[in-house]
């Protein structure tokens, strides 16, 4: 059984200007997406900005996220590391707070092997009982997950589950899904390619998008899954500008931007993220209100 169909967002981590993270927007934020359709909430991921929390805001955030989620929907920590043994940590205290499966970035900047990164993923898979979905961005991180690799810990493992593709190479990711034959879950890591993943078998999304556009990303998915392929592709190809814009400077920081201008006041970033340029914010708000999501 899948951890989730359809729409997952990967979902912001609001801020007080001094970086304090700012728990009372976040639970509006939180219950947004609940009442629009998200069909999961992934936290602490790239676009929670876990890399600059500190383990004890990151398992935090976690906790907080669970607690008021309150089994309405998957919970799914971000809790991966270049570093095997705080992976390990991270995804134990995850589990404990009742997270419903952890999501695990390859190793960056020190990278892997694919035998290395084949060890990383066991030994934080075994450690834990909850699934694990994989998450493959070499664009982030340097290090692509092969799908070789990733078909051997989803036989090998069996709580692994599931893989986030966001290397927008679609060539691989169909190899994969041949390969796999259903062994494991896809999922589109890439805004701009949910219905193309869909159509390799996929089976939702995490998605940026989501976080401004829930109703709307659910919906790509439910049409597509329900027969109607032509209006998700419909509605696929109409949010390509709005996404082109969430990507126009480095995730989270267009979407921070986008949700503060919806009213959200997700607040500022940690360094080295900056506010977003003001052209930018420009294009971002043309975006949004084409879009019909922003007045």
């Amino acid at each position: 059984m899948s951890i989730f169909t359809g729409a997952a967002v990967a979902i912001v981590t609001p801020m007080y200007a001094n970086g304090e993270v700012n728990y009372d927007k976040f639970a509006e934020m939180i219950e947004f997406q609940l009442k629009n359709g998200t069909d999961a909430i992934v936290v602490c991921g790239t676009t929670g900005e876990a890399s600059t929390l500190s383990h004890e805001e990151h398992l935090e955030v976690v906790r907080f996220c669970i607690e008021k989620v309150a089994h309405r929907v998957p919970v799914i920590a971000g809790t991966g590391s270049n570093s095997t043994e705080t992976a390990i940590y991270l995804s134990t205290e995850a589990e404990k707070h009742g997270a419903d499966a952890v999501l695990l970035v390859t190793p960056y900047y020190n990278k892997a092997t694919q035998n290395g990164l084949y060890q990383h993923f066991k030994q934080t898979a075994d450690a834990i009982k909850i699934p694990v979905i994989l998450y493959n961005v070499p664009s982030r991180t340097g290090c692509n997950i092969l799908p070789e690799t990733a078909v051997r810990l989803a036989k090998d493992v069996k709580n692994i589950v599931a893989i986030k593709e966001a290397s927008g190479n679609v060539s691989q990711i169909a190899k994969l899904a041949h390969l796999a034959d259903g062994c494991i879950d896809i999922y589109s890591g890439s805004d701009d390619q949910i219905v193309p993943i869909l159509s390799l078998g996929g089976k939702g999304v995490i998605s940026v998008l989501s976080n401004v556009a829930p109703r709307q990303t659910h919906e790509i998915c439910e049409k597509f899954f329900r027969g109607d392929v032509q209006g998700s592709c419909r509605m696929q190809l109409e949010a390509l500008d709005l996404i082109e814009a969430l990507f126009c400077e480095v995730n989270p920081i267009p979407v921070k931007k986008a949700m503060s201008l919806m009213g959200f006041e997700s607040g500022s970033l940690r360094l080295p993220l900056t506010e977003m340029e003001s052209a930018h914010v420009e294009v971002l708000k043309k975006a949004m209100k084409e879009y019909g999501v922003l007045a």
